[in-house]
C-alpha cells in the first residue's frame, strides 16, 4: 500500500510539473487578434526554464516553424516576419492553438472616462448608424480594469477580442470605435483597438515609478498605500462605513418603512409639496445641503385603447443615485450620476388610464438634483409623455455626508504596472489619448504628459510612435468662469504638451461637447478627426 501511494504522489508531481510548464502566451494574443501589419509578428511567453517552445504560423495553407529558449526566468520570445494588411494566420504555440490572427493597424485607446465610455452610451445620437453596421475587420480588446502596487507585471487577467456587430459594438470604446470606422473607410485596412482605460483616473496613475521620479512628492501616496494589508484594512472600514449609512438610511426613511410604501402604485400623495423637478432648490444649496432620500411621485394618463405593450422611462441624469418604479414595479437603479437613466418599463406593467411613476434619489455628496437640458419623458405606445415640471415631492430620511471612498486605481503608476506595462512586445501604428478631465488645476500637465508619452515609447520600443492627444471637449455652464477658465488652461496644458513633444498631434474637440455633461454623445466627431490627422 505504501508503495502505491508513493507512485500515485509520483505520477501527481509529474503531472502537476507538466501543467506548470507547458507553454503559456499572454492574454491579448489569443484567437481574432489584430497584429500590427507592417512589422514582424512578435510572440513571447512563459515555459519552464530552459524549455524548447516550438511555433508554426500558417498562412494561406504555408506553415513556418521556429524554436524559442525559455531564459532562466521562464521566459521566451520569437517573431516571424510581417504578415501582411488583410491576412489572416493560425498560430500554434506547442498545444496552444490561436486562430484567426488579423493583420492590420492596431492602436492604443487609452485614457479616463471619455474613453471608456462605450457605444451603448451613444445611442441617443447615433442608434441606426450602430444597428446597422458589422465589420468582421474592426476588433477591440479590452484590457481588464486591474491596478497594481508591485510594480510593471507581465500579465495581465484574460480578455479577448471582439470584432464589430450591432450587439458587440455596443461595448466598443465610443471613440475608437467611430474613428476605426473612419480609418477603415479611408483605407480598408483591418483595424484592432487595444482600449485600455479607467473612468476618473488622473495622468499619474498611467505613468511608471521609473518616470515619475523626475516629479519630487508624486510617488509618496503610491509608497504609502504599497501596503497590501493597510489597503485591506480601509477597504473593510469602507464597507462597514456604507453597510451602516445604508442602514440608517432605510431605516429611518418613512417611504420605506411606513405601512405603505411610497413606491407603491396607490399612495395618497394629495398633501405632498409640489415642486419642479428641474428647480434644484428642493435639494438644498451649498450651504446647506440635502444629503439623504428624497421622493417624487407623477401620474402619467395613457389613452382607453393603450395595449401595456413595453415603454422606456427616460429619468435624464441624477444627482447621485436613483430608483425607479412604474405602477409599484421597480424598472431601475442607477447608483451614480454620470450615466442617463432608460429604464425599459416591462410589457404588462403600463395600463389604459392614470399610472404613477415613483422616484428615490439619493444623495451621498450634498446638491442632489436632476440635471437640466436633459430627456424626461415616457415613451409609450409610439408617443412621448413630457415628465419635466411638477412632481409631487416628499422628504425621506436626512443623513450625513455618505462615507468617503479611497480608489486605489487612482494612485500614482498603479494602472502603468497592470494595464500598460504587459503590453510590452506589441506593436501600434498609433497611440490615442483621451484623458485630462481628472487634472484640471494641474499646472503642470504638459510635463505629465511629455514624461508620460516618452515613457510609453520607451516601454513598446518605439521612440517616434505617433500619439493623437484629444483636446477636453466644452463643459460647464458659460456662468461658471473659474471652472470654465480651468478647464480652458487643461486644454492650454494639451498643446503645450504636442509643443513640447514631436510625432504628437492635438485633436481639436473644445467646439464640441455639452455643458451639462462630461460625457458628451459626439464621439463621432472627434472620431473622424483623428482619422483626418492619421492621414496626414
Amino acid at each position: 500500500m505504501k508503495i502505491y501511494r508513493m507512485a500515485l504522489a509520483a505520477i501527481a508531481a509529474t503531472m502537476s510539473l507538466a501543467a506548470w510548464s507547458a507553454p503559456k502566451l499572454p492574454s491579448m494574443i489569443c484567437d481574432s487578434m489584430v497584429v500590427q501589419y507592417d512589422r514582424p509578428l512578435a510572440v513571447w511567453g512563459t515555459a519552464d526554464p530552459g524549455e524548447s517552445v516550438t511555433l508554426v504560423l500558417e498562412k494561406k495553407g504555408k506553415k513556418k516553424k521556429i524554436k524559442a529558449v525559455a531564459d532562466g526566468e521562464g521566459l521566451w520570445q520569437a517573431s516571424f516576419p510581417a504578415i501582411g494588411a488583410g491576412t489572416e494566420c493560425d498560430l500554434s504555440v506547442g498545444d496552444i492553438k490561436v486562430k484567426g490572427i488579423l493583420g492590420g493597424e492596431v492602436y492604443l485607446c487609452a485614457g479616463q472616462s471619455n474613453m471608456e465610455l462605450p457605444v451603448r452610451r451613444v445611442t441617443d445620437m447615433f442608434a441606426d448608424e450602430i444597428a446597422s453596421y458589422a465589420n468582421h475587420d474592426i476588433r477591440q480588446f479590452v484590457v481588464p480594469k486591474e491596478y497594481s502596487f508591485d510594480g510593471p507585471q507581465r500579465h495581465m487577467s484574460p480578455s479577448k477580442w471582439v470584432s464589430v456587430t450591432p450587439q458587440q459594438a455596443l461595448d466598443f470604446s465610443a471613440l475608437a470605435y467611430f474613428f476605426a470606422k473612419a480609418r477603415y473607410e479611408d483605407t480598408g485596412i483591418p483595424v484592432g483597438i487595444i482600449n485600455s482605460s479607467w473612468g476618473g483616473t488622473p495622468i499619474e496613475a498611467w505613468t511608471s515609478a521609473d518616470s515619475l521620479a523626475a516629479f519630487p512628492g508624486v510617488l509618496d501616496s503610491y509608497e504609502y498605500y504599497r501596503d497590501g494589508a493597510l489597503r485591506d484594512n480601509i477597504k473593510a472600514m469602507e464597507g462597514r462605513a456604507f453597510a451602516a449609512w445604508n442602514a440608517v438610511i432605510d431605516a429611518g426613511d418613512p417611504g420605506e418603512q411606513g405601512p405603505v410604501r411610497w413606491s407603491a402604485d396607490k399612495v395618497d400623495d394629495s398633501d405632498w409639496e409640489l415642486v419642479d423637478i428641474l428647480d434644484s432648490s428642493w435639494g438644498g444649496d451649498r450651504k446647506y445641503p440635502a444629503n439623504g432620500s428624497h421622493w417624487f411621485r407623477r401620474t402619467v394618463t395613457l389613452p382607453d385603447d393603450y395595449d401595456g405593450a413595453e415603454a422606456v422611462l427616460r429619468l435624464g441624469c441624477i444627482v447621485d443615485a436613483d430608483s425607479a418604479f412604474v405602477n409599484g414595479k421597480q424598472v431601475g437603479f442607477t447608483s451614480y450620476q454620470y450615466p442617463p437613466r432608460i429604464y425599459k418599463v416591462p410589457q404588462g406593467v403600463l395600463r389604459p388610464g392614470d399610472n404613477t411613476i415613483a422616484v428615490r434619489v439619493i444623495s451621498q455628496s450634498g446638491c442632489p438634483h436632476f440635471v437640466p437640458e436633459k430627456p424626461y419623458k415616457l415613451i409609450a405606445g409610439g408617443k412621448e409623455y413630457d415628465l419635466s415640471g411638477k412632481w409631487r415631492y416628499r422628504k425621506g430620511a436626512p443623513m450625513p455626508k455618505g462615507p468617503s471612498m479611497q480608489f486605489y486605481h487612482y494612485y500614482p503608476t498603479v494602472l502603468y504596472n497592470q494595464m500598460i506595462a504587459p503590453l510590452k512586445g506589441l506593436a501600434f501604428e498609433g497611440a490615442i489619448w483621451y484623458q485630462g478631465e481628472s487634472n484640471v488645476g494641474n499646472n503642470r500637465y504638459a510635463d505629465f504628459l511629455k514624461n508620460m508619452i516618452g515613457n510609453w515609447r520607451d516601454l513598446l520600443g518605439d521612440p517616434t510612435l505617433p500619439f493623437y492627444i484629444v483636446e477636453l471637449a466644452d463643459f460647464l455652464h458659460p456662468s461658471d468662469v473659474n471652472g470654465r477658465k480651468a478647464w480652458a488652461e487643461l486644454r492650454a496644458q494639451q498643446l503645450r504638451a504636442t509643443q513640447m513633444t514631436t510625432e504628437t498631434h492635438l485633436i481639436k474637440n473644445s467646439d464640441l461637447g455639452e455643458w451639462n455633461d462630461i460625457h458628451p454623445l459626439d464621439k463621432k466627431t472627434p472620431g473622424r478627426r483623428i482619422a483626418d490627422a492619421v492621414k496626414k
